[in-house]
């Protein structure tokens, strides 16, 4: 009988009316190596459908499922996330979102290389629509959808982005180096320190879709920390969907926020876990 570790990570997966997807990445994290892990899912308003099939799902994998939810009041990724920051019960949390399947050694790598005065910054590799639909909990185990030969067997197009799938060792190692990407704070697959993430009072939730987590990043790096690209080696395949939130006044309202908290160097936002308007 497979005896389990105290935890010592928080995997934090947000989510919104997404089930099919959902499924797949909560098996996802049931095939990793490490597993000395919780996962808290950030639930902005989804309804029952979502519930039943984490229901169904805890009593298939091995990890514990703490469901944050509130009432859906259009996109409130930012609130959510800090109500799921406060629930989580270790002091290291990974971020990623309910339509990212990690690889079976995601864990692994962000445990690797976390190091204090540090956060992690990973990526993702976008799927099709048609092999996201494909793509079955089977093969999510067999770890098909991240075999560049099956990938191509099911219609996924050649590019320099499929070597974030076969990069190993000193190509591993080069391409981390010497991507242009910055080490940035990305939602979907980043890492850090609880204590830190409160230090800044967390995501500033008057921001909605576009950047909110960039933000949160450029916050951290005025508290001080630094960042560590693993870009190719902590590994999820993002599955496809259409994005009906993202709008010109979101990202714009964004922008000039991000543009405040690099002018004035800001840590703190007044509108995070703490102090929050009266209304949350």
């Amino acid at each position: 009988m497979f005896t389990m570790n105290p935890i010592d990570t928080s995997i934090i997966i947000s989510t919104y009316n997404s089930t099919l997807w959902l499924e797949k990445v909560l098996h996802g994290y049931n095939n990793q190596t490490y597993k000395s892990f919780e996962i808290v899912i950030a639930d902005d308003g989804s309804d029952e459908e979502t519930l039943k099939l984490i229901k169904k799902v805890q009593k298939e994998v091995f990890y514990s499922i703490i469901h944050v939810w509130h009432e859906d009041n259009g996109f409130q990724k930012s609130r959510i996330l800090n109500r799921a920051i406060d629930r989580c019960n270790t002091r290291y949390i990974i971020m990623s979102d309910g339509d990212c399947i990690p690889r079976a050694d995601f864990v692994d790598v962000h445990v690797k290389y976390r190091e204090e005065g540090f956060f992690l910054s990973g990526g993702y590799f976008m799927l099709p629509m048609n092999i996201s639909k494909l793509m079955s909990i089977i093969d999510i185990y067999k770890g098909n959808c991240f075999n560049l030969k099956w990938l191509k067997e099911n219609g996924l197009k050649s590019s320099f982005k499929n070597n974030k799938l076969t990069a190993s060792g000193f190509k591993e190692w080069f391409l981390n180096n010497i991507t242009p990407t910055n080490a940035s704070w990305n939602g979907h697959n980043a890492s850090g320190w609880k204590k830190d993430i409160i230090a800044i009072n967390g995501f500033d939730e008057r921001m909605q879709y576009g950047g909110q987590d960039r933000e949160l990043g450029e916050r951290l790096f005025n508290y001080g920390l630094k960042s560590k690209q693993i870009r190719y080696s902590s590994i999820c395949v993002h599955l496809d969907h259409p994005r009906g939130y993202k709008t010109k006044k979101s990202i714009d309202r964004n922008l000039s926020i991000r543009a405040i908290t690099k002018k004035e160097s800001k840590i703190w936002t007044d509108f995070g876990i703490i102090n929050n308007d009266s209304s949350n």
